[in-house]
């Protein structure tokens, strides 16, 4: 069964396995998430929980979240953060319980989705890892693109042609992540490898879909 919480991504470290093996892992703060609303298959026409994470003013927060929030009795501390995580049945959960890092296990593997770190306007070497031109001879192109047109049949440039513009701040899931610790008392989360992001965003963390 599906099953997943928000975190914080923290930074990263390294710890030791049994055989003193330095494991690169990245820490992650996750929950506790408390259930805000139910999404149901007869209500709603598919299965889901939404949930939320860390807290702001309420000043900040608008009339309709608030009222949202009303049921889960969470009007007067509002959450930072609002996602749905889709399960593939109907919860057996209530609205107001809290979730926290306690779901995930030692051992098992995870889907980290987060926001990529913005890099800004690329050019092609730099966005799309081209080779760029000749740097001898009057090349003059050496980190460019080249020609991009076509003949006068279809005399245009097709559409996703790769190009100079915009790197990175793009939704991203890594997948198959293993979870070398868990640490339910500090709400903290280490998975082996790296995730998407810059340290302080905001991840959604999931029970892997592909690997079991």
């Amino acid at each position: 069964m599906r099953k997943g919480l928000i975190g914080k991504k923290l930074g990263m470290t390294h710890v030791y396995t049994e055989d003193g093996v330095a494991v690169p892992v990245t820490a992650i703060e996750v929950g506790p998430c408390p259930i805000i609303s139910l999404r149901t298959q007869k209500r709603n026409g598919y299965s889901a929980l939404q949930l939320g994470f860390g807290s702001r003013k309420v000043k900040n927060v608008t009339k309709p979240v608030l009222g949202t929030l009303k049921e889960a009795k969470l009007e007067s501390n509002p959450p930072m953060i609002i996602r749905e995580i889709r399960l593939e049945e109907d919860s057996t959960a209530a609205v107001g319980d809290v979730l926290k890092a306690d779901i995930f296990a030692k051992d098992e593997f995870v889907d980290v989705t987060g926001q990529t770190k913005g890099r800004g306007f690329a050019g092609v070497v730099r966005r799309w890892k081209f080779g760029g031109g000749r740097a001898s001879h009057g090349g003059a192109w050496v980190r460019r693109s080249g020609s991009i047109g076509m003949c006068a049949a279809p005399g245009k440039v097709y559409k996703g042609r790769k190009m100079p513009g915009h790197m990175g701040d793009v939704r991203q899931t890594i997948l198959n992540l293993k979870v070398m610790d868990v640490r339910p008392d500090v709400n903290l989360l280490l998975v082996k490898g790296s995730i998407p992001g810059a340290n302080g965003c905001y991840v959604i963390v999931r029970n892997a879909i592909k690997k079991h």
